[in-house]
């Protein structure tokens, strides 16, 4: 199964944002992104709008709607009121719905369903009526997927941080297992996978090896990182054999 390559923008927003200048463009690099075979572009748009802002929203909406029409627009964030008119407004392929506190750096952790099942559910139903895909970021538990099938999703997003910050070997392989049988249950419940956060051209093929029915990765830190070094269209291209090699 081939693993869609969505390329998350916000580390070149927060780049852009430091001076008050339009570089780097964040539509100009994402654009340049697709050309180079992502399969998409997340964004996270924050309340205090510390990199992914407003415009930023609307104007990478149009950039994919009328440049590249086959790919994806994955929007993350808390379904609060407002987050929830923006995407309405904005009309992604896909919303990933994320338990952060406006004032977390970045996200660190996966739902409490068992809390939070009526607030998702809600918001789902609003966004499935619209025709928007809903994704719940989730830790690798599999007693998770279930929980999140009742509630409405329609794919859940497996945090892999915990995963891609193990160095040591048996480290590696506790967090494979326990993402490997989060995607066994995932699957059984009719759900469809995607994972973020750590990811690394290093922790990709092993990653798709422990979960061959992956749909998506979310990639922003370290694709961005080795841009600096590789180029942007070089990094897309080696994210992308990175996903179809096996560790």
């Amino acid at each position: 199964m081939k693993t869609s390559l969505s390329v998350n923008v916000n580390a070149i927003a927060y780049l852009r944002n430091r001076r008050s200048l339009p570089w780097p463009s964040v539509v100009g690099l994402s654009k340049l992104a697709l050309q180079s075979g992502a399969d998409g572009i997340t964004i996270h748009p924050r309340p205090d709008e510390r990199h992914i802002r407003r415009d930023d929203v609307f104007i990478l909406e149009r950039l994919l709607r009328q440049e590249f029409p086959d790919r994806e627009y994955n929007i993350e964030g808390y379904p609060s009121d407002d987050f929830l008119d923006l995407v309405s407004r904005a009309k992604p392929d896909q919303v990933t719905f994320v338990p952060d506190l406006p004032d977390q750096s970045t996200s660190d952790h996966g739902w409490d369903l068992s809390g939070n099942a009526d607030l998702l559910k809600a918001a789902t139903e609003r966004l499935k009526k619209q025709g928007i895909r809903v994704s719940f970021f989730i830790d690798e538990d599999p007693s998770i997927p279930e929980l999140c099938k009742a509630a409405g999703a329609d794919r859940i997003e497996i945090y892999t941080a915990p995963y891609g910050g193990a160095f040591e070997r048996d480290q590696i392989d506790f967090h494979l297992r326990n993402l490997q049988n989060t995607g066994r249950a995932a699957a059984n419940a009719g759900l469809e996978i995607n994972a973020g956060h750590d990811l690394t051209l290093e922790n990709l093929p092993a990653l798709k090896n422990a979960i061959p029915q992956l749909a998506e990765v979310s990639i922003g830190h370290a694709l961005i990182s080795d841009a600096l070094a590789l180029g942007l269209p070089a990094t897309v291209k080696a994210y992308q054999e990175a996903l179809q090699s096996r560790g």
